[in-house]
């Protein structure tokens, strides 16, 4: 690249507003901060002493939008790059780069040009230039902070095996195919709230291998998930069966297991079911794999938001997307409630064919094309349970002296399950401890 273009705070500034597709990378408060900071160096000469006084606290402003973020101004950069939602990420995913616009590649390559020259952009520099635009003794402070997420550091590698930014469209692309877009990229969790996807920061950090007992059911959970990934039919799963069985901690357990392949988990509550078929047409033609995660899943009698779930497990007149399964939880084989009451008797002003309404409800689980059944813990399983848990913990106890204080919490808490196992060995190492 020709180093000459970035050298005056003019020259940047015109990088940055020639931008034609990237142009929200710049929106955010860091983004906008650095431009703020670049109008007011473009205009400090002529300027008086209020002037110089407006760079310092563009400067200011700039510096502390970095250190909130505790992010330096290239992983700014490249974070906006990585979630930015345009005409080319989202295209990218669907087609090749073949069946894409000139045009649009054309725009593509020159922005790419100019945000590495903006990231390559030279901060003592800047720092200098306010130094002399408001008459300093020395230079402002250069924040620095070279800390990368994961994903931030892929892309760096993604970007780094070419000399320009542009020559690399056809590995940036890539990298959209494989990781996503926007909050795709950024989060492999995401819950549905108030609406719009969010994305979980902090998922709980199961991890399949934490988890003892049920193996069978494990095996089919990872199987189908494989199946979903390799781009084959997948089934729907109704997870059933008692409390604190592991159940919702193996359908988590499978982000750390497959996140890195493409799988998204999306965690919808039962009162948003009503927006499923808002929520998984967007996903339809994107290349990640979409797990629709609902926890302890039931109905009463009155509700009727399992309607909008039937939808999306049996299909409608729309294809079912095949990037798209759900993994439900619950501990109740039939999943709407049903009373003796709703039983059909022969009564005048009642609905004629009233039991294939109750059919309607009692058949409703085995829409989903797997049902595991998890039962409640044997002693056997509950004590293997705890015996893992605890060599993972370090307990530092006899096995007979740790079964035995195990079986006398599950006496006096919840009982035998996975759940309480959890909870008395977490509750132990920290007594221990103390």
């Amino acid at each position: 690249m020709d180093a000459s273009i970035a050298t005056s705070p003019h020259s940047l500034l015109c990088q940055a507003a020639s931008l034609l597709i990237y142009q929200s990378v710049l929106d955010g408060e860091v983004g906008l901060a650095f431009l703020e900071l670049l109008q007011t160096l473009c205009h400090a000469e002529q300027t008086d002493a209020t002037g110089r006084l407006d760079c310092l606290r563009a400067y200011s402003r700039w510096f502390k939008s970095l250190a909130s973020r505790n992010q330096s101004w290239q992983d700014y950069l490249l974070t906006g790059i990585l979630k930015d939602d345009n005409p080319f990420t989202r295209q990218v995913q669907r087609v090749q780069m073949a069946d894409l616009s000139a045009s649009l590649i054309a725009a593509t390559r020159q922005d790419l040009q100019r945000l590495q020259t903006l990231y390559e952009c030279n901060l003592e520099q800047i720092s200098e230039w306010v130094k002399v635009a408001a008459d300093l003794a020395t230079a402002p402070v250069v924040w620095e902070q070279e800390r990368s997420e994961p994903t931030l550091s892929r892309l760096k590698s993604a970007l780094k095996g070419t000399q320009a930014w542009a020559d690399g469209l056809e590995t940036l692309a890539e990298f959209y195919r494989r990781e996503g877009v926007g909050l795709f990229a950024e989060y492999r969790a995401l819950r549905w709230q108030a609406g719009q996807l969010l994305g979980i920061a902090h998922p709980d950090p199961v991890q399949i291998t934490d988890l003892v007992g049920y193996e069978s059911q494990k095996e089919t959970l990872l199987k189908n998930t494989e199946f979903l990934l390799s781009g084959y039919p997948a089934l729907h799963v109704l997870l059933y069966g008692s409390r604190g069985s592991g159940k919702s901690s193996l359908v988590k357990g499978l982000l750390h297991q497959f996140g890195d392949r493409g799988l998204r988990l999306v965690e919808v509550a039962k009162s948003d079911l009503k927006d499923l078929p808002l929520i998984v047409e967007p996903l339809r033609e994107l290349p990640q794999k979409f797990i629709i995660f609902v926890d302890d899943l039931s109905f009463e009698e009155e509700e009727d938001a399992y309607k909008a779930l039937k939808v999306v497990l049996e299909g409608n007149l729309t294809a079912r997307p095949q990037n798209v399964v759900v993994y439900a939880t619950s501990n109740r084989r039939h999943l709407i409630r049903e009373f003796f009451g709703d039983r059909p008797r022969p009564r005048d002003n009642e609905e004629i064919h009233a039991w294939d309404t109750v059919q309607e409800k009692l058949s409703f689980s085995d829409r989903f094309g797997l049902t595991l059944t998890f039962e409640p813990a044997d002693q056997t399983t509950y004590l293997q349970i705890i015996h893992h848990l605890a060599g993972q913990a370090g307990i530092p106890l006899s096995p007979e002296d740790l079964q035995h204080r195990a079986l006398q919490w599950a006496t006096r808490h919840n009982g035998r399950s996975g759940r309480t196992a959890r909870q008395f060995v977490d509750f132990l190492k920290a007594d221990l401890a103390i």
